[in-house]
């Protein structure tokens, strides 16, 4: 869509809807899937929000630990190579190649950096939080 309002300033206003005029005068489990509703809705704005640079950081990854490949042209095509490269990674470590040295290490901060991408999509308040 090339007009306003665009997506995020949709996703914005309908999460913002449901936590200022439909979550107050709701109970119980309505109220509680009312703001699982508005959450889903800001999950998916930083999903969008982020999806490029998490994406591309996460084949870079990928490609310092597994034989290169050709980078997808699309986003979509993207997320399923990505998909595919996971996999191999995950072969690799059930291979026992991760167990012990430096390839180890760097899988390590791979898996570290991309769960920490996925957080601070889905609960980055986990991420964000002062250390204890």
């Amino acid at each position: 869509m090339q007009d306003r309002p665009t997506v995020p300033e949709l996703l914005t206003a309908v999460a913002r809807f449901l936590d200022e005029e439909v979550v107050p005068h709701l109970e119980g489990s309505r109220q509680f899937y009312a703001r699982v509703a508005a959450n889903l809705l800001r999950v998916a704005l930083r999903e969008l929000e982020t999806e490029e640079v998490h994406l591309t950081a996460e084949w870079e990854r990928l490609q310092a630990l597994l034989p290169p490949a050709e980078r997808p042209t699309t986003q979509a095509a993207l997320r399923a190579a990505i998909r595919q490269r996971t996999e191999e990674l995950c072969e690799r470590i059930r291979a026992g190649e991760a167990d012990a040295g430096p390839y180890r290490e760097r899988v390590l901060a791979h898996l570290r950096e991309t769960v920490k991408e996925k957080l601070l999509v889905s609960q980055p308040q986990w991420i964000q939080r002062p250390p204890a």
